[in-house]
């Protein structure tokens, strides 16, 4: 009897952050500046990056590569919401909400890759300098990421066929607003034991391996600054790797305080809400932080600014000419 219930969805309701209709026009105006914000601070990184050859170095390239991520990580989510509310819907497809699942997996775990492999990037510029370009080569830091997108394929992938597995009920309401994964598994009718065995695995293993891993980089960093005598040594030693500590106390302790705070209060809702912290405005402040004191990044961003501007000058002028 229970079977007759059970039935292959074909659409997912996404409650959002909020259901009061009042405030809709104010979350649509704010998230859609936080997107807009995201979006332009990052494309504009990756543009400045790659228009300066002075900036065409290993912890470079990752920031690109990062920038890149941040933008996909948070189209995943944010479009959907926004489309939502301006057409007054809540609808979206199973299809769509597996595929959505997928990628907010996979860019949400390369983001975690990523901020690894440049901590790596700083342990080995600040400890061992003078084999740096030795050691961090094109082709290395081309592995590096390639490696780190096939591991992430490859894990946002079995997640996608484990969701597959699964049948659903009549209650088909995800209390957020985009498809998470953990909200997915709780919906689910069927058995979903090997399901959240594989998540709690991939949390600890991939929350858990990454994270140490930047933590033992830092506590090599940080002998090797207190071993230098020279005051400033040590201040640009610390300079040249105090963003990229920014940018991962930023993401590790907003997803810690979120899932942290849903475990305590059991509320959907709030989770949803304190969600936002790492899908929108970690992947916003990010352009924001690494160029806030880095000086080549802001010479770089002069640079490609008044390039562009001088060349629209010479467009117009050329318009303009009979």
């Amino acid at each position: 009897m229970e079977t007759e219930n059970i039935t292959r969805v074909s659409e997912f309701l996404l409650l959002g952050l909020s259901e009061e209709p009042e405030l809709q026009p104010l979350i649509f105006g704010l998230f859609l500046s936080m997107y807009l914000v995201t979006v332009l601070g990052n494309l504009l990184m990756m543009l400045a990056i790659s228009s300066d050859p002075h900036l065409h170095t290993p912890m470079y390239f990752f920031l690109s590569n990062l920038s890149f991520v941040d933008i996909c990580f948070t189209s995943t989510t944010i479009p959907k919401m926004l489309v939502n509310i301006q057409k007054q819907s809540k609808v979206i497809t199973y299809e769509g909400c597996i595929t959505q699942m997928y990628f907010f997996t996979l860019f949400g775990v390369l983001d975690d890759f990523l901020l690894t492999v440049m901590a790596y990037d700083r342990f080995v510029a600040i400890c061992h300098p003078l084999h740096y370009t030795v050691i961090m080569h094109p082709r290395l830091c081309g592995l590096l990421v390639l490696v780190s997108w096939i591991m992430c394929f490859l894990i946002s992938l079995l997640h996608s066929l484990l969701m597959l597995r699964l049948s659903f009920c009549t209650v088909l309401e995800i209390p957020h607003f985009f498809c998470e994964l953990n909200l997915m598994i709780q919906l689910a009718c069927s058995d979903t034991f090997l399901n959240i065995m594989v998540l709690y695995f991939l949390v600890g293993l991939l929350g858990g391996g990454p994270l140490a891993g930047i933590l033992y980089s830092y506590s090599r960093i940080v002998s090797c600054i207190r071993a230098m005598s020279s005051a400033q040594g040590k201040y640009k030693a610390f300079s040249t790797c105090a963003s990229h500590l920014s940018v991962v106390s930023l993401f590790y302790c907003t997803m810690l305080g979120v899932y942290l705070s849903s475990a305590v209060t059991q509320r959907s809702q709030s989770s949803a809400t304190a969600s936002v912290m790492y899908t929108v405005v970690t992947p916003m402040l990010n352009p924001f932080i690494y160029s806030l004191r880095n000086k080549d990044i802001k010479g770089a961003l002069k640079r490609f600014c008044g390039f562009t501007g001088i060349k629209r000058k010479i467009l117009l002028r050329l318009k303009k000419c009979p």
